[in-house]
């Protein structure tokens, strides 16, 4: 902290309550009123260096021994005034960081030119400020925080706008030098962990704590300085934007949502837009956690719909990033628990950023955005460009798993509609689901929460799920489930006692489409990283009990006991067992009598003279 000291005499200034008076043998001859106090001073040496002074009193009446001068809305108060008459009367004054802006503001008031006299207060103060104050860090950030008091002045004065530009070519010159931050030395050079909120966070810019003490205003013209200047980093941009966000937004929450607007609230939506609008463009200069932090909070705080438009646009840009609880953004309307049509804007951009190969159809919302292709589009170079990012085709099968956890999060939602759960299940394209367990659980959970669901609706909530790509426990589950469509149960059925059949090696002659659907099915489910390989990962909360579980046969007497009430089965899956004979039928599994009439119905009966025998 720098320090000035101006004049030569000691401090004789003398207070009794409101008034307010300076030693000397010659009897005071001036009143002086400042925010209800009087001073009771000497015209000579105040008017010898106050212009305004001279013309008040020219102005003024003089009375027998005083003449009173009122100065209404003194800049400082009482403070800012008594410093600036003791520099008239040659008394020492202390000059910092903390005061140097109200004396500006003070001498600029009482107009301590140097039109009056050379070597003035106004002078003396500029000099000190432009060559020291300025100069360090500490004192710039200091400086700039005392213009608020002070708006206006501070701005007609150019204190505010040289103040900015002192910190800026600071951080500009020095972007990584940690020791020139003085609240980097009070946590200790041997860390970089700054703890905002009681949450730890990690910052490289060594400015960026110290400037997330300035107010939204003087932040934001501050960053805006700092970017134009090209040379800070944009994950340093990102990370500055971030703790000061964590530091000054509300942690706000569903229950605390009012139906009015606040002041408070205001205030936080003004703040918030501010940090939107500083966001960097570059796609790693922010994380999509906090992307979607500030997601959450536009929606409770009813941001700008541009704002949050933008914020969208950012999340989709990078959502193979995020997880499922960063997903979970209260609804501000309706009776719905999460804002799933948000996320399903945020998937369409994603969705739209890039094409992974293979491609497949985007049912629902998302056909309206395909656009057709010819065999002469001329088009060949871009596909290939998408082809050759390697992250694409990962990045789609990690937001898959996103997109069917999220689903089981909101299948809780007892006022969730059927058709925004649908359209967000089938907006992945079949190529990125390496496995349906996940699916699965979400539809089961969905089931469980909506028991009211007719035929027609438990049919379309399924058409999604691929039996095929369905673990061994998932089709246990699913076997019992009397929830499902009965044509999903048949369909596990079918698939796990085929393949159980193709591993124990009791059947070698299936059907070339049989083999071709549990080829396609091992080389879908078990690929490196699949749910084979990562079981033990999943949380005991995810899992399916089957503890209770006895043979196929208890499997099949739950589906005989459906079939007396549900008769009606997937043509699709029809056709593609239509080829294979009831002596098939026999090896794959003992059915009881009215299951095996079920699926005579699907095989030839007829058998060869070899089979008979």
């Amino acid at each position: 902290m720098k320090f000035m000291k101006l004049g030569s005499r000691p401090d004789t200034f003398y207070s009794s309550e409101s008034i307010r008076s300076v030693s000397s043998e010659i009897s005071s001859d001036l009143v002086v009123q400042v925010n209800g106090t009087r001073y009771l001073l000497h015209k000579f040496p105040l008017l010898s260096k106050c212009l305004r002074l001279q013309r008040l009193c020219s102005e003024s009446p003089e009375c027998a021994q005083h003449q009173i001068i009122q100065l209404p809305d003194f800049p400082g108060g009482t403070d800012s005034f008594e410093l600036c008459a003791k520099f008239c009367y040659g008394i020492t004054i202390t000059l910092s960081a903390y005061n140097i802006v109200s004396t500006r503001c003070a001498a600029e008031y009482l107009q301590m030119t140097e039109e009056v006299e050379k070597g003035n207060l106004v002078y003396k103060l500029d000099v000190f400020l432009n060559s020291c104050i300025l100069n360090g860090w500490k004192d710039s950030i200091i400086t700039l925080q005392t213009t608020k008091s002070f708006q206006l002045w501070s701005e007609d004065l150019g204190i505010t706008s040289r103040s900015i530009e002192a910190i800026a070519s600071k951080v500009l010159s020095n972007p990584l030098k940690v020791s020139l931050s003085h609240s980097y030395s009070r946590r200790g050079r041997e860390r970089d962990d700054i703890s905002v909120n009681g949450s730890k966070t990690t910052s490289k810019g060594w400015w960026a704590e110290d400037l997330s003490e300035l107010g939204i205003d003087l932040y934001w013209r501050t960053m805006i300085a700092l970017k134009s200047g090209g040379k800070v980093p944009s994950n340093l941009v990102g990370d500055a934007l971030r703790i000061y966000a964590s530091k000054w937004l509300p942690i706000v929450s569903r229950n605390h949502e009012n139906e009015t607007t606040t002041s408070s609230n205001s205030k936080s939506r003004l703040l918030l837009e501010s940090i939107i609008s500083l966001l960097p463009t570059e796609r790693a200069s922010v994380s999509c956690s906090f992307l979607l932090k500030l997601l959450k909070a536009a929606t409770i705080l009813r941001a700008s719909s541009s704002s949050r438009s933008e914020l969208a646009r950012r999340i989709g840009i990078q959502l193979d990033e995020a997880t499922v609880p960063d997903l979970l953004i209260p609804c501000s309307s309706g009776d719905m628990t999460y804002d799933v049509e948000v996320v399903f804007t945020i998937l369409e951009h994603f969705m739209l950023q890039s094409q992974s190969p293979p491609t497949s159809p985007v049912k629902g919302r998302f056909e309206r955005h395909r656009r057709s292709r010819s065999a002469n589009n001329g088009d060949f170079e871009l596909q290939e460009s998408r082809r050759s990012s390697s992250s694409s085709h990962s990045s789609k099968i990690k937001v898959a798993k996103l997109v069917d956890g999220y689903l089981k999060e909101i299948g809780k939602d007892m006022n969730l509609p059927l058709s925004k759960f649908t359209a967000l299940a089938e907006a992945i394209p079949d190529f990125a689901r390496l496995d349906h367990d996940d699916l699965y659980r979400a539809i089961d959970i969905y089931l469980k929460s909506h028991p009211n669901l007719n035929k027609t609706e438990r049919k379309r909530l399924c058409r999604t799920l691929d039996c095929k790509k369905l673990s061994m426990e998932a089709c246990m589950h699913a076997a019992q489930n009397e929830l499902l469509p009965l044509r999903i149960v048949v369909q596990v059925l079918f698939f796990e006692q085929a393949r159980a059949a193709m591993a124990g090696g009791q059947l070698t002659d299936l059907p070339s489409n049989i083999k071709a659907l549990l080829a396609a099915q091992d080389d879908a489910s078990r690929p490196p990283g699949s749910l084979s390989t990562n079981r033990s990962m999943v949380q005991p909360e995810d899992q399916w009990s089957v503890s209770g579980f006895k043979s196929p046969s208890s499997n099949l007497s739950t589906l005989r006991m459906r079939l007396a009430e549900n008769d009606d089965l997937d043509e699709s899956f029809k056709d593609g067992i239509s080829k294979t004979n009831s002596s098939k039928v026999k090896q794959l599994c003992s059915l009881p009598a009215r299951p095996k009439r079920m699926f005579s119905k699907l095989w030839p009966t007829t058998r060869s003279a070899s089979e008979k025998s």
